[in-house]
């Protein structure tokens, strides 16, 4: 399974949060499926997210590019440093986070 086609049938057919902001939000309310952060995301960022998906239990993925790379993946002319997936739609991008595919 290839993560930049998941990253893209989730954000058609599902519903996410990108940013930083919008996805901690997610995580501290317990909506967040799965959690994905840019390889280049800066540190205290990647700290905060890191803190709050241990404590929430949710999964957190590395993305293997930069930001720029994750925003185009999402089909976004930006730079999107955490993606969080709220409702994964159509995609298996939480299979492929728990390694399944």
């Amino acid at each position: 399974m290839d993560l930049v086609r998941e990253i893209q049938t989730a954000v058609r057919t599902g519903k996410v949060a990108m940013g930083f902001r919008e996805s901690l939000k997610a995580i501290v309310n317990g909506r967040a499926k799965l959690v994905l952060i840019a390889s280049n995301a800066p540190s205290e960022i990647r700290r905060d997210v890191a803190k709050y998906c241990k404590v929430s239990g949710t999964p957190l993925l590395e993305f293997p590019g930069t930001s720029w790379d994750l925003g185009a993946a999402c089909g976004k002319p930006f730079m999107v440093s955490v993606l969080t997936i709220l409702d994964p739609g159509e995609s298996g991008i939480l299979d492929l986070a728990k390694g399944e595919a």
